[in-house]
């Protein structure tokens, strides 16, 4: 398979995409900002690449393993199937000489083979999974809402200038499970649900079980 950022075709009624993949131990969400730290050549040449076209890549969880390549007989990592893609939005270098972007999360997609590059870098055949619906936010909810208020007051969470429709519930449910200080494979369940009324009702369990 040849890396390509163009490269679409249709399988049945669904368009396959090739997409370059960055495992992560991190979960990105629709409208989310991630910041990352990025080092490694092939990688570097990654973020180059999409800046220059305009184009996103992958986010996906690491089931199992590590995306270091630290022996010899290092294999890429086991991913979850479903991830996020990743738009670069704001980049400068660090001081210990690594570069520092901020991605926004894109459309999900699900991972329908891989296949691992020269550079180790991961290329993906993914399909886009068809976006959620959304409402007005209910008032069974509504302590949600203020509970994300409080999160984007935060000074960490502030400075990557966050957009949120607090009345929506797609936006509230994806911004809330990305800020909420939970492991990543609970925040990657609430990414492969379907409806974003269904991941608040789990954020609901998460935070009344957070409380005690």
């Amino acid at each position: 398979m040849v890396l390509s950022y163009e490269s679409i075709w249709p399988i049945g009624a669904e368009l396959v995409v090739s997409l370059p993949i960055f495992p992560l131990r991190s979960v990105l969400f629709d409208g989310g900002h991630l910041p990352l730290q990025v080092f490694e050549p092939r990688y570097l040449d990654m973020v180059s690449r999409s800046m220059r076209r305009e184009a996103p890549f992958g986010v996906v969880l690491i089931r199992s393993g590590t995306d270091a390549r630290i022996s010899r007989d290092w294999r890429q990592p086991d991913l979850f199937d479903i991830g996020t893609e990743a738009h670069v939005i704001d980049f400068n270098q660090l001081s210990n000489g690594n570069l520092g972007i901020i991605v926004k999360g894109g459309r999900k997609f699900r991972i329908l083979s891989t296949e691992s590059q020269l550079d180790h870098l991961l290329c993906g055949e993914v399909d886009y999974i068809p976006s959620e619906s959304s409402s007005i936010i209910g008032e069974e909810h509504a302590h949600l809402v203020e509970l994300l208020k409080d999160l984007v007051q935060h000074p960490g969470v502030e400075k990557l200038g966050l957009t949120v429709d607090l009345r929506d519930t797609h936006s509230v449910s994806c911004i809330l499970s990305e800020l909420l200080p939970i492991e990543p494979e609970i925040k990657q369940q609430l990414l492969e649900l379907d409806e974003a009324i269904e991941r608040l009702d789990e954020l609901n369990r998460i935070v009344n079980k957070i409380r005690g």
